[in-house]
Parts: C-alpha cells; sequence; structure tokens
C-alpha cells in the first residue's frame, strides 16, 4: 500500500521557521515530480511548492517565493518542505503529493495522483 506521510508541522508565531517531511512508502517515487500544497481555513487546496525527480529544478507559489525551500532525497524517498519568515497567512492544512507518472515539475492538483494526510501548520502574530 502506497503511503505518503507528512510530519513536522505545529504552532509558531510569526517569523519563525518550520522543516515538513514527507516521507513515502509501498513504492519509490524517485522518478516522479513531487509538490506540496496547503489549505487555508475556509479555502480551497492550493499550490505551494514543487520539485522534479531528481531535485534539479524547482517551481513555488509567488506567496511563498523566497521564504520556502523544496527539496527532496530519493535514497531515503523523501521529500521536504523548509519555511522560513512564516507569516499568519501561511496558516493551513499542509499536504504532500507525489505524481505517479509524472517526472517535470507541476503544479496542479489534478497532476497528483498520491496525497499524504495533511500536517497542521498554525502561525501565530
Amino acid at each position: 500500500q502506497v503511503q505518503l506521510v507528512e510530519s513536522g508541522g505545529g504552532l509558531v508565531q510569526a517569523g519563525g521557521s518550520l522543516r515538513l517531511s514527507c516521507a513515502a512508502s509501498g513504492r519509490t517515487f524517485s522518478s516522479d515530480a513531487m509538490g506540496w500544497f496547503r489549505q487555508p481555513p475556509g479555502k480551497e487546496r492550493e499550490f505551494v511548492a514543487a520539485i522534479n525527480w531528481n531535485g534539479g529544478s524547482t517551481a513555488y507559489a509567488d506567496s511563498v517565493k523566497g521564504r520556502f525551500t523544496i527539496s527532496r532525497d530519493n535514497a531515503k524517498n523523501t521529500v521536504y518542505l523548509q519555511m522560513n519568515s512564516l507569516k499568519p497567512e501561511d496558516t493551513a492544512v499542509y499536504y504532500c503529493a507525489a505524481s505517479g507518472s509524472i517526472a517535470s515539475i507541476r503544479k496542479r492538483l489534478d497532476d497528483y495522483n498520491y496525497w499524504g494526510q495533511g500536517t497542521q501548520v498554525t502561525i501565530s502574530s
């Protein structure tokens, strides 16, 4: 059974940092694009960051560019999201996703076939 398990969420003050991890099991995703999405309270799920199969290419939402960094360790089948200079508007449930079939960068929810259960990130002002 394929599973993506996020960890590292929590409550931090504005200006602080968090590092999210997403560990995959059940199959390897070393040939697939992976991404992070988030769903703020009362809003739709939105793209945050994506990384191609070997980590050589990344993409970010404008709202997080320069503050968040996505990376991956294919040997560990794990993807990370380093979040710095956090703002209250970053408060959301953060989801890890794996395409399952596409190696290059993808930003659309529909391009991802595997999803984690989500981890809550809350930023206090």
